[in-house]
Formats: structure tokens, sequence, C-alpha cells
């Protein structure tokens, strides 16, 4: 073979200095300051996320020779695999234009949601970019990238990481995700803060308009926050490995030392049966679920209720559950908003959804009817009862009014098992409220009475399929994921819903 390889070396040395220009982003003082900023740059992000010598580029030459140069117009993507499973992923590019999105970059944006649909594949995008390039000629594609999230919404899960500051376009990637994670030097909003002033006047900073506090504690537009990119990457492989690849296969199954029936010794403890006493619902989650291992979903929004994945006899579930510690389990406008996407997301994908109930209804009083609580409370209500996976319903201590409806209590509403515990008080509204209608205190304690024998009084209609010692508790639930696996000798037909509501 002679030095120009048979005629291919000209061709083959312009793909070579293309390939390296793309590889080299926004040059080496760029990437020396992301690194400075203790961020990783696009290339290292996809790295991390997927399995070692896995990732193969898709669009690499994508604004490869344009004028100004932008090095894969500013989104690093392709594929690979996450454990062992094929997944798709993008990283925009903060080197390259300030992660801005040219036409090329709205195009491979696409290009993936029409990947991962057609592919039924997971689908991950990392933001740290400024929206829309200002020097944008034309309109974009269509359909665009934000109609292919909503159209791939509820096929294959979708997992969000901001990593900077995301703004515009790019940001609204975030409340089309099932999962959205940022990190604590973040910041997104639907415009930065030059925009801001420039509309209304307002001087404020990146972390006061978008930082953590604001998305997800106040507004609950981000799901968990982490302290790096490497640790936001590390949460996204750990949320993906309970999901199916897509919404028509099973819930993957992890073998394990803890997988086995078990008696929960501790759980007198952790559920004390006085129903005024409070107390935390986590460790009595993380008693009941294999190896205590919890990934739980909002953690610092909507609190009263606690949403989390976890693996229950070697199955993936999704667990929703009220916290007494918290408002004493009164499920407000956020906590219920919480629960309906966390089922919604559960529902999609195949997650059986177990249900712990220990509140005294739905937050009452001006501020909550301002809030729109029932509005709140009524999505909750209908999302679980429209799912179509296997419901674990217990009840721990109590549940009054509309709060036990919301909690998958209702009888014969599609429970694979209903269980309650000896100890329980149920009605309309507690004995002891003044709005009761009781009048005298004879009537109170007589009514009293009566609640606190809910048990009983339930399961002698059939209202639950058994009352529990709280020891055995697990040992119930995991007889229920038994009955359940009938479900799985045949492929899931998909829930014909269009896709996960933001």
């Amino acid at each position: 073979m002679d030095d120009d390889l048979s005629g291919w070396g000209p061709a083959l040395r312009e793909l070579e200095r293309r390939k390296a220009e793309a590889e080299a982003m926004g040059g080496e003082a760029r990437l020396v300051r992301q690194k400075e900023r203790g961020r990783l740059n696009a290339r290292e992000r996809l790295l991390a996320l997927f399995d070692e010598g896995t990732f193969v580029e898709l669009g690499a030459l994508v604004g490869t020779g344009s004028e100004p140069p932008a090095p894969t117009d500013a989104l690093v993507a392709g594929l690979g695999r996450v454990d062992g499973r094929p997944v798709l992923a993008a990283a925009e590019d903060v080197t390259v234009l300030g992660g801005s999105i040219g036409s090329g970059a709205a195009d491979k944006r696409y290009r993936l949601c029409q990947l991962a649909s057609q592919e039924r594949v997971p689908l991950v995008m990392m933001l740290e970019g400024a929206g829309h390039r200002v020097t944008n000629g034309s309109p974009g594609r269509r359909p665009n990238d934000l109609q292919g999230l909503v159209d791939l919404s509820g096929q294959v899960p979708m997992v969000c990481l901001v990593l900077g500051a995301s703004a515009g376009h790019g940001a609204l990637t975030a409340p089309l995700s099932d999962f959205v994670v940022m990190t604590e030097s973040a910041s997104i909003f639907a415009a930065g803060p030059p925009l801001v002033k420039s509309a209304t006047g307002e001087d404020v900073t990146k972390e006061v308009l978008g930082g953590p506090q604001v998305s997800a504690d106040t507004s609950g537009v981000v799901h968990n926050v982490v302290v790096d990119d490497v640790q936001a990457i590390a949460l996204a492989r750990r949320y993906l490995a309970h999901f199916p690849l897509n919404a028509w296969e099973h819930p993957p199954w992890r073998d394990g030392p803890d997988n086995g029936p078990r008696r929960i010794e501790e759980m007198l403890e952790l559920i004390p049966p006085d129903p005024r006493r409070p107390y935390p619902i986590k460790p009595v989650l993380a008693a009941l679920v294999d190896g205590g291992e919890l990934l739980e979903v909002q953690p610092t929004w909507g609190r009263s209720i606690v949403c989390a994945l976890a693996h229950l006899g070697g199955r993936s579930v999704a667990i929703v559950a009220n916290d007494p510690s918290v408002m004493a389990g009164t499920i407000d406008s956020a906590a219920a908003d919480k629960a309906a996407h966390f089922l919604d997301v559960a529902g999609a994908f195949g997650l059986p959804c177990v249900f712990l109930t220990d509140n005294p209804g739905v937050l009452a009083g001006t501020t909550a009817e301002k809030q729109g609580i029932l509005r709140h409370a009524a999505r909750m209500f209908a999302v679980q009862h429209r799912l179509k996976v296997p419901k674990l319903h217990v009840t721990l201590r109590k549940a009054f009014g509309f709060g036990s409806s919301i909690m998958a209590m209702n009888s014969f509403d599609g429970q694979t098992i209903s269980i309650g515990l000896p100890s329980i008080t149920l009605g309309a509204l507690p004995a002891s409220s003044e709005g009761s209608g009781l009048k005298t205190a004879e009537e109170r304690e007589a009514a009293a009475r009566e609640q606190a024998q809910a048990s009983y009084r339930v399961a002698g209609g059939m209202g639950y399929d058994d009352i529990v010692d709280p020891r055995d508790l697990r040992n119930a639930l995991l007889a229920g994921l038994v009955l359940a696996e009938g479900r799985e000798s045949a492929p899931r037909d998909p829930n014909p819903a269009p896709g996960i509501l933001p």
C-alpha cells in the first residue's frame, strides 16, 4: 500500500482533522476554566455516565468547519451502555459559544428523541447552556426537540442533569423529563439575570433566580440536589437501574442477600400505636425494603409524603408513604403533586406501587384553599386510581377523609393486596375534631371507640384482605408481589395515556 493509502489519504486526513476539531471542544483555555470551577467538561460527563469503553459519539461533525467555529455545535451526544444496557445521552458544551443551541444542535437533539423512541432506550440529557443561539437565522426543525420529548414521554425513562447555569429552551428539557438532578452550584430558569433585568428591571443573581433552594425546595422543578457532577451522574445511573429500558418491558429483577421473607421485630418500636404521636417514616421504609436501600425522590419538597424507589423481594418498587413527622402526615398541594408525578412515572414503566398510609387528611385552611388543594389532591387521586400496575396498600395507623382515598385505600379499587395494622383509626373526620358534629364528650368518646375498631370492621367487609402484625408487614408485601407475578407472563402493553405530565 502506498503512502496515500491507495488514494484514501486526503479524505482520511480531512476526516481526522474534523474529528480532532470536535474533540478539542472550546479549546484548552476554556476547558481549564471549566475544571477550575470544579465541573467536568461535556465529554467527561458522558464518559462518566457510560460503562467504560462503550461510548460511541453521534453527530460529532455537526458544526465543524462553521464560522465562527462551533465544534459539535456545542452538544456532545452519543450512545453507550449503563450497567450493560443501551442508553442515549447528550451533554451541552458550555465551552463552545456558551453551550447555546444552534440549528445543528437542535437537529441533533431531535434526532436523539427519534432514536430513543425508535430503538426503545432511555435518554439522559445534561444541561449547561444559554438556550437558543441569538444568531440562529431560522425557526429550526419541525417538529423540534421539545415536541420530541413530549412524544417520547412514558415510552422510555428520561433523566435530566442540570450541571451549570441552564436557561431558555434548553432548561425546558428538565420539566419534560421523568427525573431531574442538579448540582449545588447549578441554576435553572426561563431567562437568565441579564434578560430579567432588561425585561423587568429586577437585578437578581443566578442563585436567587434559579439555584437549588428555589428549584428544588420551593418550586419543585428539580427533584434532587447533589454536590457535584460526579454525584449527579452516579445518581442518574442508580435511578435508571430501577427501570426497564422501555414501557414494553417488565422492571428489572435484582438478586441479593436480602430478597427473602423476614420478621422485623423493631417495627413495634418504629411505629407507635398512638395515632397522635409523630414518628419519622423513613426508618420504617428502610426496615421494610431489601438491604435498607432507598432512593428518595424530591426529599425537600412536599415533605409530608415520601416518594422512594427501592427493591422488595428483588423487585423494583415505587413507594408512596405519608410522613407523620411532617405536619402529622397531612397532604398539601406540593406533596400531592410530587406523589402524582412519581406515580405517573412508576405506572408508565410497570413498577408495583406500595402505599403506606398514616394521615389526618388533606391540608385545610385558607392558604391551602388558595393553593388549590382540592385540585392537586384530585390529580393525585386520579393518577393512583388509573394505575394498571400492582397496587399494594397498607394503613399503618390513621386515614381520614379524602386523605385515605388518594392513598389507594378505597376498597376494591384494583389493589393486588390491601392490608391494615391492628390498631388503626379511620373515619370521615377524627372524632375529637370540632368539625365532627359530635356535641358531647360521651358522643365523641363513643365515636372514637368505633373509629379505633376500624381494622376489624373494615376487614369484616373485605375492605382489607388481612390485618397483620407490624412485624410481619414485609412478608405480607412480599406475598402481594408473589400474587402479582402472573402479570409477568406476557409482554407489557404500555399505558395508552399520552405520556407523563410535567
